[in-house]
């Protein structure tokens, strides 16, 4: 059974607009902070965003003013509303999740910014 399921991605031209989602399952219990991290071809896995249970956030500078992380009502959602995206964005976008039992991981959504 998946524990984090992520949505979203695909192929967007620069200064373009995307939308991920990441729903977590009802078998994650204590969840701390929720948020995204990438990985580039390349490239080691870098943090994008992070939204804490009591709602502090945290954005790389790389994406400030650009990106905006957002959780839902029930905290079990998490969300990455990206604009003007560059080509140095492209990158798979995993879904992670701080709770008490430990880290989750999403499988990874593939944003590829292109013309």
């Amino acid at each position: 059974q998946e524990q984090l399921v992520e949505s979203g991605g695909g192929l967007v031209q620069p200064w373009g607009s995307l939308s991920l989602s990441c729903a977590a399952s009802g078998s994650i219990f204590g969840i701390k902070a929720m948020g995204w991290y990438r990985q580039a071809p390349g490239k080691e896995r870098e943090l994008v965003a992070v939204i804490g249970s009591g709602g502090s956030i945290n954005y790389a500078d790389s994406v400030k003013g650009r990106f905006t992380i957002s959780r839902g009502n029930a905290k079990i959602m998490v969300y990455l509303q990206m604009n003007s995206l560059k080509p140095e964005d492209t990158a798979v976008y995993y879904c992670y999740c701080n709770a008490i039992g430990g880290l989750y991981w999403g499988k990874g959504t593939l944003v590829t910014v292109s013309s």
